[in-house]
């Protein structure tokens, strides 16, 4: 799609009208919650005096989307990384894991520091700045590759991933003031569907570009120079244009502030367990796409390459993607706690068919888990937050700080995996999401007792 037809689609699905509300994010996850409270937002050109009409904000939001579609391939193409490196210098699983320990980790250090260089560069500066950090990180594979070193590829990702912390800082509550109030869900939802693009591309590129220049050079790291010295570039570009476009100055003011602490939201029992819901699920995610390819070429009995095992990959984050649009529509006649139960029941299910199932079956049930992952993260935020009030802006602060479990859970299933084997090791997202379907069955039997 070229950028004057996304241009196109972007303006016409601005006419969309969506309830009024108040916008909040999640930086890491694209996940917004509307509230209650209205919130007044005006956009400025302080140079050229341009309104919510301006004809220019179309092409500026067709730009930001393309960074939404650029850090969902960035973040997929770890799991294609993984096999790579595990193979390349020889690691066991709990080494291996550490690329999205070093990856989730920066998401957990780097956010609040970048929310506060925000706040003092604005957003198309840090967007900038976020573009370019990306760019050096993409840019140290290539010394790592060269001298051969796993610790400097972790250090690349974690530069990369900070990188992207910054950049999502930076785009997201950008993109929902990039216009009028009624609308802006409606924009975000149009940019986190690229974001789901980018991850469902991802693993084609992974396979061709990496996996299987990698079988040909007999698994060595340098197959990984190439591809990421093209994102290098692709970042370096992006934080040329955006530092040329001349953005609207979004200038925000809300009717009322948030003056909850941390520490009284807490004092909410629904959002002390959606954190840890929060961290399951994340770390779960992840954990499955990280081993999902090792999965397929030695747990399943199935004949596999990497590059043909990866290429599968895209089936996993790819149902997510179609299962959202199901589970919006889903969500409209039955209540999100009794869709988030019945979803996680199905993870386990499949789960436990792929640990003791063998050949296609146990390969298409792990797949098949990324379709039941669709509604979770949304559904656990926004239902964690429902009640907190003035508390709200907190409470999604520490859901927010909980995706560290992306960072942690699959590290554990590591060690599991080196300990009792890769196959009976997918019993920690068991656990996972059987905490999970305790959260979906407390909320129904809340939600069913407030409204008796």
């Amino acid at each position: 799609m070229n950028m004057k037809a996304l241009t196109f689609l972007l303006r016409l699905h601005n006419k969309l009208e969506i309830g009024q509300g108040e916008i909040r994010y999640c930086p890491t996850n694209s996940t917004i919650i509307l509230g209650e409270q209205p919130m007044a937002i005006s956009v400025v050109d302080q140079q050229n005096k341009t309104t919510l009409n301006d004809k220019s904000q179309p092409y500026a939001l067709a730009w930001l989307t393309s960074l939404f579609f650029l850090w969902g391939f960035i973040t997929c193409l770890n799991d294609i990384l993984i096999p790579h490196l595990k193979s390349s210098f020889n690691l066991n699983y709990s080494q291996a894991m550490l690329v999205q320990f070093c990856f989730f980790g920066a998401y957990f250090l780097v956010s609040l520091p970048a929310g506060k260089l925000v706040e003092r560069v604005g957003y198309q500066r840090g967007i900038v700045i976020g573009l370019l950090i990306s760019g050096l990180g993409c840019a140290l594979f290539y010394p790592a590759a060269q001298i051969h070193t796993y610790g400097l590829f972790l250090g690349a990702l974690f530069v990369l991933a900070s990188g992207i912390t910054l950049l999502q800082v930076s785009a997201n509550p950008y993109v929902a003031k990039l216009g009028n109030a009624k609308t802006a869900s409606s924009r975000l939802t149009m940019t986190q569907a690229f974001n789901s693009l980018g991850t469902t591309v991802a693993p084609f590129f992974g396979a061709l570009l990496i996996l299987d220049s990698a079988a040909k050079a007999s698994q060595d790291a340098s197959s990984v120079q190439m591809p990421y010295l093209l994102l290098a570039a692709s970042f370096v570009f992006l934080a040329i244009v955006f530092a040329l476009l001349k953005l609207p100055t979004i200038e925000t003011e809300q009717t009322e502030q948030a003056s909850g602490s941390i520490f009284s939201a807490l004092h909410d029992k629904t959002l002390r367990l959606g954190v840890v819901a929060i961290f399951v699920y994340v770390g779960a995610e992840v954990a499955i796409g990280s081993f999902i390819v090792s999965f397929m070429m030695e747990s399943t009995g199935l004949v596999l390459t990497e590059k043909e095992a990866a290429s599968y990959l895209a089936y996993y984050w790819g149902g997510a993607m179609v299962g959202r649009f199901i589970g919006a529509a889903v969500m409209q006649k039955i209540a999100g706690a009794k869709v988030l139960l019945a979803h996680s029941i199905a993870a386990m299910i499949l789960i436990a068919i792929a640990i003791l199932g063998s050949g296609s079956v146990a390969m298409w049930a792990l797949l098949l888990v990324g379709l039941c992952n669709s509604i979770m993260f949304p559904t656990i935020f926004s239902l964690a937050v429902r009640d907190l009030k003035g508390n709200t802006a907190s409470g999604s602060g520490l859901l927010c700080l909980a995706i560290v479990g992306g960072a942690i859970v699959p590290l554990v299933q590591g060690l599991m995996a080196d300990q009792i084997g890769l196959q009976l090791s997918f019993i920690l997202p068991i656990v996972c999401y059987a905490f999970i379907a305790y959260y979906g069955r407390y909320l129904s039997t809340r939600l069913a007792h407030t409204n008796n």
